[in-house]
């Protein structure tokens, strides 16, 4: 008798177990019985937050920071040359010429003139000017004989200066004439030439012909006369 009631309460269990299955079934529009389970289990496991949008996590649109392009590489300047090498070498100096070797002043390689000044009185000025090529030696006084005496105007020995008169060409050098001295009871004698004859280092006479000059007018001259060295300087000529 017990066990009849216990397999009629197991089997009216059953039925209403059965029954609410049917109801539960029933009861929706049918959308999740079509679910299937695999479905729901995904939906389980899925992240229950959403990722943040500042997150910096690369996505398939934007690349990670370091995988950015590098910067351009600056462009590497030429160096700077140098001065010197900017500018075109320098030519080479041509060596200075040789300087000449002078040679002795005559009549063939200069000009003379003379000429009258005021001061001293009764004196000439005698100039010689270098027109070679190359320069010249005014060795010792000029030679001077005025309208073709025998003897030689007298030179003042004082007068002779501490070196040798060099000219450059173009250069000139002066010779002082004392016409007359203190007088000696003769008259001055007149005169309308002078010839000039150059020396030689051994104070002879050059080797070539006298130069013939016309004196200024009214020139006179004694024995008591006198002719300086060649001085570098026309004061220097005057000064006697």
């Amino acid at each position: 008798m017990r066990s009849n009631r216990i397999r009629t309460t197991v089997l009216a269990a059953t039925a209403a177990l059965a029954a609410l299955s049917l109801t539960a079934c029933g009861g929706n529009d049918g959308t999740d019985a079509k679910k299937p389970a695999a479905s729901v289990r995904a939906t389980d496991d899925a992240p229950t937050t959403a990722p943040d949008k500042d997150s910096t996590a690369p996505t398939d649109t934007e690349p990670a920071s370091d995988t950015a392009e590098p910067a351009e590489k600056p462009a590497t300047e030429p160096a700077e040359k140098p001065a010197e090498s900017a500018e075109k070498p320098a030519s080479k100096p041509k060596p200075a010429p040789k300087p000449k070797t002078p040679v002795t002043c005559t009549g063939a390689n200069t000009k003379v003139t003379v000429t009258k000044v005021t001061r001293p009185i009764n004196h000439l000025l005698l100039t010689v000017t270098n027109t070679g090529d190359r320069p010249c030696y005014a060795y010792h006084a000029p030679m001077l004989r005025f309208d073709g005496a025998q003897a030689v105007f007298r030179v003042l020995r004082d007068s002779k200066p501490q070196a040798v008169v060099t000219l450059d060409p173009g250069g000139s050098a002066y010779a002082g004439i004392g016409l007359t001295g203190e007088p000696n009871g003769r008259k001055p004698y007149p005169s309308k030439h002078l010839g000039v004859t150059f020396a030689d280092r051994n104070d002879g006479p050059v080797n070539s012909a006298s130069t013939e000059l016309t004196l200024p007018a009214g020139t006179y001259w004694d024995d008591n006369g006198f002719v300086t060295y060649w001085q570098s300087e026309m004061d220097q000529a005057l000064v006697y």
